[in-house]
């Protein structure tokens, strides 16, 4: 009698705390994230903050939702499937610009790590010898930056569209490339060239240093889920911050998410963009914290943008929530 009633007050306290957990996670705010790519470094405070528990810690339930080939974050933004996405600040602006209502709630990147490489060897060490030179620009995105920098200068360069290999600088088809200092630049390392081979070119020194990764939410969201989405950017930079801090643990964090993904991986690779990437998150010289978006980078992104002739915005102009305190 003494052991069935033990055990009958033992199932009652796994009943309880069932009951427990099940009501503690029926009062967590489900948030659906999309980054702008697939797994990567380039994400890795968000990894950070669902693993260690960042954001349940906040009363949150997230899942990250990676786009697919066919798929942006802007689409699954717009078709409901996520409440936030990643996105540069330049694609969000042309976004709002068409007709997109996109709310800014939080900047990631506070500088751009956009850049221009040559081999030393086509004699190309300053930006004028690009001059009538072939530039490899990738279509998938980027390009607002090299073409603004190309009006500047009022350089005459032949475009030569970029799929999704750096193949064609490394056999000669293009003088030039745009890369991104943390993904594409260490890519042509691994190629087999040496750093003392290449020319660099990073448009931050031409008057170019546009943010990158910023959150995006759109209007709708924002008046639903307010605290929630300020919740979701304070435990993110947490997550960035401990990362920051473990960087073996959140390479193998990484590594996972991509064996996840089916997608091949190199942890050298992945340590060199976590590293860039983090350089990236600090402001420096910038009077803002983590997580702002200073108002002098929004007005030369939203002045750059306005100076696409090719293009007419109606109102390119964005709301911006200050969700990093």
């Amino acid at each position: 009698m003494r052991i069935r009633t033990k055990h009958k007050r033992l199932s009652l306290i796994y009943f309880l705390l069932f009951l427990l957990s099940f009501s503690v996670s029926a009062q967590n705010t489900k948030i659906a994230f999309s980054p702008q790519w697939f797994p990567q470094a380039q994400f890795a405070g968000y990894y950070v903050a669902l693993e260690k528990g960042f954001y349940k810690e906040l009363g949150l339930d997230v899942q990250i939702i990676h786009p697919s080939g066919t798929v942006s974050a802007f689409d699954n933004l717009n078709n409901g499937n996520v409440d936030v996405i990643s996105s540069f600040l330049m694609d969000g602006l042309k976004a709002r610009a068409n007709g997109r209502p996109l709310v800014h709630i939080g900047q990631l990147s506070q500088h751009s790590a956009l850049m221009m490489v040559t081999k030393k060897t086509s004699g190309i060490d300053q930006a004028k010898k690009l001059n009538g030179k072939k530039l490899g620009l990738w279509s998938s995105g980027f390009q607002d930056i090299p073409r603004a920098f190309i009006r500047k200068y009022g350089y005459d360069l032949q475009i030569v569209p970029i799929l999704n290999t750096v193949n064609l600088f490394l056999l000669d088809g293009v003088d030039a490339l745009t890369v991104m200092y943390y993904n594409e630049y260490d890519q042509l390392i691994n190629c087999g060239l040496n750093e003392e081979e290449l020319q660099s070119f990073f448009f931050s020194d031409y008057g170019f240093d546009i943010p990158e990764d910023g959150l995006y939410c759109l209007e709708n969201t924002y008046e639903q889920k307010k605290d929630a989405l300020k919740k979701f950017v304070q435990a993110t930079l947490k997550g960035w911050g401990f990362a920051a801090q473990n960087k073996e643990y959140t390479i193998g964090l990484i590594v996972r998410e991509m064996d996840k993904a089916h997608l091949p991986n190199n942890k050298a690779h992945q340590q060199w963009m976590l590293n860039k990437v983090l350089e990236l998150i600090e402001p420096g010289k910038k009077t803002v914290q983590k997580g702002q978006l200073g108002r002098m980078d929004f007005e030369s992104a939203l002045q750059l943008l306005k100076g696409d002739q090719t293009t007419t915005y109606s109102n390119p102009n964005i709301r911006m929530e200050d969700f990093s305190k």
